[in-house]
């Protein structure tokens, strides 16, 4: 399928536009802090890597960061916005995206290779929800502020739609939350370093949902990690029932090594461009 045309068909459902007697009604996040498990209604629709220091798609440029768009029916979320601006724009060319079809932007952790480029998205399109973790740093909040980003502080999860939640805040440090998608087939889970841990960001997923976690795509934070570290990671994500691992960014060459061999065929391979369709 045409990954243009395909982009255009989830934006299209998912601004629910709606004219009921003259008026106009769209989808706005929910911002709902939960206290307890959280119920999702699955989605379906597309994650496409904006940011990455591996290359998927040789149009796009690779710089140290993270950048995820999540498109749905509901909603287009932009997950963490990497740390160059004019990389991020390049990419955001590059893969024909249109900046003003975002709804809003949930924020990883406090790290500038995952905030850094906001402002190529809050110049064009201010006033949008911004969620940041639990106790992020003033002088960042003030910044996305000033560039008219909503700033709204996660600690519980937090649902964005009725399909997208973050996870709680866990601390690392620092303080970081995941992106939780459900779909038909189990969670998908898009986490932006894992400083807390992979697996306590998994495991996290699966106690507020109760729903088995069908991939894990995102930075590991494993550069360091030796075999008997990773042999026992990837054993706890057995546990908790994980089918599908893409690990990028901060997980580390030899890391990913690791997981492509233990996981074979179930290791999506990833980069700046990878485009992941979900039903």
């Amino acid at each position: 399928m045409n990954i243009k045309n395909r982009r255009k068909e989830i934006f299209i459902a998912g601004c629910l536009l709606l004219v009921l007697g003259g008026y106009f009604i769209i989808y706005r996040p929910t911002g709902e802090q939960v206290y307890g498990q959280v119920q999702l209604e699955p989605c379906e629709g597309c994650l496409t890597v904006l940011y990455d220091n591996y290359v998927f798609d040789s149009r796009c440029q690779a710089e140290w960061g993270f950048s995820c768009l999540v498109q749905t029916q509901e909603m287009v979320i932009l997950f963490d916005t990497g740390g160059e601006p004019e990389v991020l724009r390049h990419n955001i060319e590059a893969l024909d995206v249109d900046i003003f079809e975002i709804d809003c932007i949930v924020i990883s952790h406090e790290h500038w290779d995952h905030v850094g480029g906001i402002e190529v998205i809050l110049r064009e399109k201010p006033d949008i929800p911004v969620y940041v973790p639990e106790d992020f740093p003033y002088h960042i909040m003030s910044s996305i502020r000033s560039l008219g980003g909503n700033c709204i502080e996660t600690g519980n999860a937090t649902k964005i739609t009725e399909s997208i939640s973050t996870t709680r805040t866990l601390n690392g440090p620092p303080n970081e939350q995941a992106l939780i998608i459900q779909t038909e087939e189990g969670l998908i889970l898009v986490t932006g370093c894992s400083h807390p841990r992979v697996e306590n960001l998994a495991r996290n997923a699966l106690d507020l949902t109760g729903e088995s976690i069908r991939l894990v795509i995102g930075g590991f934070h494993l550069g360091n990690a030796g075999n008997i570290q990773l042999s026992r990671i990837c054993n706890e994500l057995d546990e908790i029932g994980i089918v599908n691992i893409s690990a990028s960014h901060c997980t580390g060459d030899d890391s990913i090594d690791y997981f492509r061999e233990y996981y074979g065929e179930s290791f999506v391979e990833s980069g700046v461009g990878f485009v992941y369709e979900f039903v």
